[in-house]
């Protein structure tokens, strides 16, 4: 089940934007409480002990009794917590009244837990596909998060919402088939080859450039052309001492 807390808080008028900065400067919280009436009712909460609150706790979804005022308690669900998108800060948060007697409509953060032997032996790669669960329970059922066990999962393994062992006081809204962790084979990311590098890989040809489609001459014919030139330079050298 969900932790129970107390909460003490104050009714505030409700203001501009400009109001809630001027609350949070001064270590306020805004909130809103939504009661079974539907009326909306404008709070504000001690910010720095909230946010300790809600350090200690592994989700945000925390049954409350609602003191407004120093009056009666209410038994509220903290239904929604704005964050500042930089600081990550809170700004606002909202509650919902509820009844211990009806059922709700939550969602639950899930859990993986244990290393999947596709991880461990196989050298695979754990997918966590699906980090929240929408589930319906009365109130004193509501837990934190749903620990899911994936020590069994081999590549190609996947676990599906179907599978997932819960309370039976708890009724699962979440489509039966959403995947909620697979492993997978390790991917192996090929090195691509700059074409700088494949043209330093070329061997350099050294020698006389032949032209294209030209046939590479055989060995005994480079002999054969050698020799040509060899008594073509004799006969030369021996008119020339004829001549002198």
């Amino acid at each position: 089940m969900a932790k129970e807390i107390k909460l003490a808080a104050e009714r505030r008028e409700p203001g501009s934007s400009g109001d809630a900065r001027r609350l949070r400067r001064a270590g306020w919280l805004p909130a809103v409480v939504n009661t079974v009436a539907g009326d909306g009712v404008p709070i504000r909460l001690a910010r720095h002990e909230f946010e300790m609150m809600l350090r200690h706790h592994a989700s945000e979804n925390l049954i409350a009794d609602l003191a407004l005022d120093g009056g009666t308690a209410l038994k509220v669900l903290l239904k929604d917590v704005q964050h500042h998108p930089v600081t990550g800060g809170l700004l606002h948060a909202d509650f919902v009244e509820i009844s211990m007697t009806e059922k709700l409509e939550v969602r639950v953060g899930v859990s993986l837990v244990g290393e999947p032997v596709g991880v461990r032996e196989q050298g695979g790669v754990l997918e966590h596909l699906l980090r929240e669960l929408e589930i319906e329970c009365l109130a004193t059922d509501l837990v934190e998060e749903i620990e899911v066990d994936v020590s069994g999962l081999s590549i190609g393994d996947s676990i599906v919402v179907s599978d997932l062992a819960v309370d039976p006081k708890l009724t699962i809204l979440t489509g039966a088939d959403v995947a909620v962790a697979a492993v997978g084979a390790p991917r192996v990311e090929e090195e691509e080859v700059k074409p700088e590098e494949a043209e330093a890989e070329e061997p350099e040809v050294i020698g006389e450039k032949k032209e294209e489609g030209e046939p590479e001459e055989e060995p005994e014919d480079k002999k054969e052309r050698a020799e040509e030139r060899e008594e073509k330079k004799g006969r030369e050298e021996k008119k020339g001492k004829a001549e002198s």
